[in-house]
């Protein structure tokens, strides 16, 4: 067994999850934190076997039987090592490798990268108090991060020279490459990351195993990360889950955001079970590490078009992974703010709110369905159904999966096809857009000011209303009646824009490129507000 690579065996515990692989021979139930089950190993009636998933070990109490989903899949299947690992290699998609010990020269390496590195960090955290550090350390202050929270994360600052570089002049050259901190250039090495805020990126043992700067002169991008390196795996590593872990057993769920910033803050402020992706490119080795943690999740996103399908790409991971016990929602963070403006603007409790309103699954996935395709139509009711199926075809539990197929069917029914029955039935009628104090208001506008509404007859005649008749006094002089129709007709053309734009993010999510347009209706719509709110402020 010590010919075998650990790095190969510890990918497979952490691709797979111990509760899927016992539940395969042995039937499961969730008692709290652990799942429960005859032992497979002696004649009991009673349950006495608990399978722990963070951990990733089993235990009997009635025969003492303990081990992983190595020795599980050893024991009882009789197999010898390593036919257990090829099997479950199979079952996590990874092509078995070439098993070699690992020579004394590759564990040397490996540990003076994790010196290095480690190193590297205390120089970093450093340098932030150093005079060369002041423009990081005031951002970050007015990032509303306090000194507590700077140590504790071990934020800090790498300066605009290659200071790593002549730092370390005494580390061999090849080893402080290897970390992703130096590369070698036509004039020797030189430091990757140069005047930026620093981050350490953690293991979930809480070494440092790469960095995420920030760019603190507006520069793109806004982060770079350390590239793939011997320590470091970006689609395995998300950020902050080592100091998340115990927090998201107490919570019994995981809140996924964005980026490092809001992770931290969403920490500090009433959130600990909160982390984040390296990025919004979310992977199925992310979401295998945090099911294995606990299988409830709130993804929560920015309201934007990025956010959006970082979103969706997320509910399309996670759907393999889905359990009868597993909680998924989605909560968006709208009005182009993220996380760490709700908290500095609406503190805990705002953010709660949009937690706690998070959309469940089952909504997500169905009104990317309506949202992605016309439903009004029978060629889009089918594309949408197509598309619905698709999706829930990715549950790995029948059962699960036969129940969201059960819910898709009756609300494909009561929405679409009855829904559609009966409107059709129904006497067209072309509805007022306004309500009756608006009319009200139009109309005596109209009475005693016919010369504004003639200059605002076309907006006037689009609303679809009755301007005839009389109308109460309602006390507006001539530019307060000019102001109220100009209002009007701003909050109008944003309705416009707001059903223009959902309409495009349903394309988007089907594959059309129309993330230009979108961006641009979003500029639109920050110019109407804009404006609207200057008017309101007069």
């Amino acid at each position: 067994m010590a010919g075998f690579d650990r790095n190969f065996t510890d990918e497979l515990r952490a691709r797979l999850s111990i509760v899927d692989v016992v539940s395969r021979r042995v039937p499961l139930v969730k008692k709290g934190q652990n799942y429960w089950g005859c032992c497979p190993f002696h004649n009991e009636k009673t349950p006495s076997f608990s399978v722990n998933e963070d951990k990733g070990f089993y235990h009997c109490f009635g025969c003492g039987e303990h081990g992983d989903i190595i020795s599980f899949v050893m024991k009882s299947q009789n197999l010898d090592f390593r036919a257990a690992i090829t099997e479950l290699a199979a079952a996590a998609g990874l092509k078995m490798p070439d098993y070699k010990p690992k020579s004394p020269d590759q564990v040397a390496r490996e540990e003076s990268y994790v010196q290095i590195m480690e190193s590297a960090a205390q120089i970093y955290q450093k340098k932030l108090y150093e005079p060369d550090g002041a423009n990081a350390l005031e951002y970050v202050h007015r990032r509303g991060f306090n000194d507590d929270m700077i140590k504790k994360y071990r934020i800090g600052y790498a300066p605009k020279n290659n200071f790593i570089a002549n730092k370390f002049v005494n580390v061999k050259q090849d080893n402080l490459m290897a970390t992703g901190l130096c590369r070698r250039g036509e004039y020797g090495m030189y430091d990757f990351f140069r005047d930026k805020l620093m981050f350490p990126i953690f293991n979930a043992h809480g070494q440092i195993i790469a960095f995420s700067g920030r760019s603190l002169d507006g520069s793109e991008p806004k982060y770079i990360n350390t590239t793939d390196t011997e320590l470091f795996h970006k689609r395995r590593t998300i950020f902050g889950f080592n100091f998340a872990r115990d927090a998201i057993h107490r919570a019994n769920r995981s809140i996924v955001v964005e980026g490092q910033i809001d992770a931290i803050q969403m920490q500090c402020n009433g959130f600990p079970e909160t982390v984040a992706p390296l990025g919004t490119a979310l992977t199925e080795d992310h979401i295998s590490i945090l099911c294995k943690a606990n299988r409830n999740i709130v993804f929560c996103f920015d309201g934007d078009a990025a956010g959006q399908k970082a979103a969706a790409r997320a509910c399309d991971i996670v759907m393999p992974f889905l359990r009868d016990a597993s909680d998924v929602r989605f909560a968006f963070v709208t009005g182009g703010k993220d996380p760490d403006e709700v908290l500095k603007t609406s503190g805990a409790d705002g953010m709660r709110k949009i937690i706690d309103g998070a959309a469940s699954l089952v909504d997500f996935l169905w009104n990317l369905a309506n949202a992605g395709f016309t439903v009004s139509t029978p060629n889009g009711r089918t594309q949408a159904e197509k598309f619905l199926k698709q999706k829930i075809g990715k549950i790995s539990d029948v059962t699960l999966r036969g129940e969201y197929e059960h819910e898709y069917d009756s609300r494909m029914f009561n929405e679409w096809h009855k829904w559609r029955k009966s409107k059709n039935n129904a006497p067209k009628i072309d509805l007022p857009q306004i309500d009756s104090i608006t009319q009200n208001t139009l109309i005596f506008i109209t009475n005693k000011y016919p010369d504004i509404a003639e200059q605002y007859a076309e907006f006037l005649a689009s609303l679809n209303i009755s301007l005839d008749g009389d109308a109460p006094d309602m006390n507006l002089d001539r530019p307060a009646a000019e102001k109220y129709l100009v209002s009007l007709k701003l909050q109008k053309y944003l309705e416009k824009l707001y059903i223009q734009r959902k309409e495009l993010a349903g394309q988007m999510l089907t594959g059309a490129d129309v993330a230009g347009k979108i961006a641009e209706i979003d500029e639109n719509i920050r110019d109407a507000n804009s404006r609207l709110e200057k008017l309101i402020s007069m």
